[in-house]
């Protein structure tokens, strides 16, 4: 028959490490021998948050590994528990993110980061939109560079000197378009946009008279391939044997960055 010992109070006197018990010591009413008390000793769910955070018993005293969630109940770990660096929403973002900000992904099952800069979509800029601000005469038989000189937004400082360029390689959508005078017979005035000081013939535009008084006015749009230093300038030509006039505020030309393509 196994000897048993009853004591109502085990008290330290002389040890600085409080007193032992079958290899489990006894200090301040704490455990203190590390590794000596494991998760399984207590109610699964029954460690809360409050006792996450108490002092009353040293994580030292826990074998390694032995805290699984288990033993963590439902709901009790909060933001306020999580350290600065964890993704969670204790903070707000009210900005948009930037290039370097992270988020959490799953490849495949397995969490990473991914900063924000590599998921973000593409905006249609740089882009222009300027107009011809007082009318513009244009010569027979000759090509005119359309003097466009109104902006009506640039959102990067692309358009100067009546062109465009770009800064940004990629591809650009442009549209355009006029109103001018009258033309008859086999009359016709033609609109084109020039890529670095040549006629670009995917932006060509033509009307042609029909024999009447035929009112002139056409717009069209093209997308054009650019390095960062390639420009884009309008062009106008009529052939009516008399100078023309190209209305101002009908004239305009756009350009906007093609974003992902």
């Amino acid at each position: 028959m196994a000897s048993e010992i009853k004591v109502d109070t085990i008290s330290e006197k002389t040890s600085a490490n409080g007193v032992t018990i079958d290899g489990v010591s006894l200090k301040d009413s704490k455990i203190a021998t590390a590794n000596s008390v494991d998760s399984d000793a207590y109610v699964d769910g029954s460690i809360d948050a409050v006792h996450l955070s108490a002092n009353s018993v040293d994580s030292d005293a826990y074998v390694d590994g032995s805290i699984d969630t288990a033993h963590i109940g439902a709901t009790q770990v909060t933001g306020a528990k999580l350290n600065t660096d964890a993704i969670s929403a204790q903070t707000e973002l009210a900005v948009a993110p930037a290039d370097t900000d992270e988020f959490m992904v799953s490849d495949a099952g397995v969490l990473k980061r991914i900063d924000y800069s590599l998921i973000k979509g593409g905006d249609n800029t740089p882009a222009a939109m300027v107009i011809l601000a007082s009318d513009q005469s244009i010569s027979t038989a000759s090509w005119t560079k359309v003097a466009l000189a109104t902006e009506s937004w640039d959102t990067d400082g692309t358009f100067a000197s009546n062109k465009f360029t770009p800064a940004v390689a990629g591809k650009y959508l442009f549209t355009y378009g006029y109103s001018g005078d009258v033309v008859d017979d086999a009359e016709r005035i033609d609109m084109q946009l020039y890529k670095n000081g040549s006629a670009y013939e995917l932006g060509y535009l033509q009307n042609s008279g029909t024999g009447t008084n035929t009112p002139m006015g056409n717009m069209g749009a093209v997308a054009v391939e650019l390095d960062a230093d390639d420009y884009i300038e309008l062009f106008i030509y009529q052939n009516s044997g008399d100078t023309l006039t190209l209305y101002a505020n009908r004239t305009s030309f756009t350009a906007m960055k093609i974003a992902g393509a």
